[in-house]
């Protein structure tokens, strides 16, 4: 599915969510906030109501989800387009920047990273990969369940204070939404790797945008430091006391900053 919201004669800002999320998590409020763009969200497969695989078993890879990106622009008659990615999605957004640079116009890559297995960048908190181990698999049948285990997964990854209210309601309407939750939650690990393309981020010529929590358990600051250096003319926006996460408390920096680096006469 896709959704919009504003203008189609407005400069254009494509959101594209991490793993196992569907547009749900790009909140409706969020969206209306970014004051004169028209702004695309869309489900990712496995997500929401989009095509749905066997758990563990996505039929598609990281590629496809660059092109389906693509897929969502033709259909609503966008040429080019500002994009906004947020971990998985803001990798997702980094290659498509790279591949396709005439489909893009700026770039703003959130609580993501081009070197997740680098050594000269830091790896998962060894106390998050812990409580991910100890985390129980729900009965993915029972929408309650399901919804429970996303909002312990969200708190492993938040920095305080948590908002649990806030994600237990977008999970909730996620949840519902989604055709097989147990895919959604394990398929996009599953796609096959296409490698590294860090080496290539200096050829990025759009305006570019980082945002990263300066406490994310799981893409350490450093992660967003790299991409703000290897990135020309890219600026950094680090949020306090922010993990992996995008907590309504942000919005008011956010929003801002998506909204200077979305516009055209800035540039």
């Amino acid at each position: 599915m896709i959704s919009t919201f504003g203008s189609s004669g407005d400069p254009a800002v494509l959101l594209i969510h991490g793993s196992g999320a569907s547009m749900d998590w790009w909140e409706p409020e969020f969206c209306s906030s970014l004051v004169g763009r028209y702004v695309i969200r869309y489900d990712h497969r496995d997500t929401g109501d989009a095509p749905s695989y066997p758990p563990g078993q996505p039929g598609y890879t990281g590629q496809d989800l660059i092109s389906d990106a693509m897929a969502v622009l033709d259909e609503v008659g966008v040429a080019a387009a500002h994009v906004v990615g947020i971990s998985m999605g803001g990798a997702l957004a980094q290659v498509l920047t790279l591949d396709h640079p005439n489909r893009v116009l700026s770039l703003t890559a959130m609580s993501t990273s081009a070197g997740a297995g680098d050594e000269d960048l830091p790896r998962m908190s060894p106390a998050l990969a812990e409580a991910f181990a100890a985390l129980p698999e729900p009965d993915w049948t029972d929408d309650e369940a399901v919804v429970a285990y996303l909002v312990a997964s969200q708190r492993m990854l938040a920095a305080e204070p948590f908002d649990e209210a806030e994600i237990r309601a977008i999970a909730a309407v996620a949840v519902a939404r989604t055709k097989n939750n147990e895919s959604s939650q394990k398929n996009h690990y599953a796609t096959e790797d296409s490698g590294s393309w860090r080496h290539r981020l200096g050829e990025i010529t759009v305006p570019t945008l980082v945002i990263h929590g300066d406490e994310d358990p799981l893409f350490h600051l450093p992660h967003g430091e790299a991409l703000a250096r290897e990135i020309p003319g890219a600026r950094l926006v680090v949020l306090p006391h922010t993990g992996h996460e995008f907590p309504r408390r942000n919005w008011p920096l956010v929003i801002p900053e998506i909204l200077a680096v979305t516009d055209q006469h800035f540039h």
